[in-house]
């Protein structure tokens, strides 16, 4: 269906340091694709550049063929991002699914979030304060919040991290669903290489900032070409 980013000699530096330099990356319409690698490999920062929350420093970022520099609101709206440690407002759990509708204007968005919250699990909660919440409900009310404005772009941040196998197992579930039913384009960072496995139709490698190797998944696992590959998916590498 073609790409909806296209990113090529993108650069990203902290206080001097390198942390991103890829020649080339596309992330195609309606895939999901999953980012795996160690922890400092650059994930993180891919998705934040993704997001539109910083700027390369160096290189080209595009979405819909649409330049990073001059990507305008409307389309900036069409990706969102759920978190590793999600950033919850001081707020009712309701309140905080129906945030992004009602930054677009949408008054009457009830209807939405009482789908949504039912969906995650989270209807008996809905007024709950998000202060109470355990960490995989906060995750799911995260990954509600971002799901009920329908993006086209879904970016996921390590979003299973450190859950349970049943919060781990709804989240899937509910990335799948709306991959499956709406076509949405999901790029998953994470170091579980049994999850995306799991999940993605593509699969990269990064390490140091670099891009080692992407692939179908199956090839990507089963016949790596690059060694480094091999030893990152047989557990053999160390970082």
């Amino acid at each position: 269906m073609g790409a909806i980013y296209e990113l090529n000699s993108v650069k990203k530096a902290y206080a001097g340091r390198t942390v991103l330099d890829l020649q080339s990356l596309s992330v195609e319409r309606g895939e999901i694709l999953a980012i795996v690698g160690p922890s400092g490999a650059g994930k993180s920062t891919l998705l934040r550049l993704l997001n539109f929350l910083e700027a390369p420093d160096g290189g080209e970022l595009r979405y819909k063929g649409v330049a990073g520099a001059t990507i305008p609101l409307e389309l900036r709206r069409q990706v969102t991002t759920v978190f590793q440690r999600p950033a919850l407002l001081r707020d009712s759990v309701e309140n905080n699914v129906a945030y992004g509708l009602r930054l677009r204007g949408q008054r009457d968005c009830h209807p939405q979030v009482q789908a949504v919250l039912q969906r995650m699990g989270l209807e008996k909660l809905h007024r709950a304060q998000a202060r109470t919440l355990s960490g995989g409900e906060a995750q799911r009310v995260a990954l509600a919040r971002a799901v009920v404005i329908q993006p086209e772009v879904l970016l996921l941040d390590e979003p299973t991290a450190n859950l349970d196998p049943y919060n781990i197992g709804l989240i899937e579930e509910v990335v799948k669903e709306i991959h499956a039913q709406r076509g949405v384009t999901v790029v998953l960072v994470t170091h579980n290489i049994f999850q995306a496995r799991r999940l993605a139709d593509r699969v990269g490698l990064l390490l140091n900032g670099g891009l080692i190797e992407i692939g179908a998944t199956a090839s990507f696992f089963e016949d790596p070409r690059d060694p480094r590959t091999r030893a990152f998916v047989r557990g053999e590498m160390i970082y």
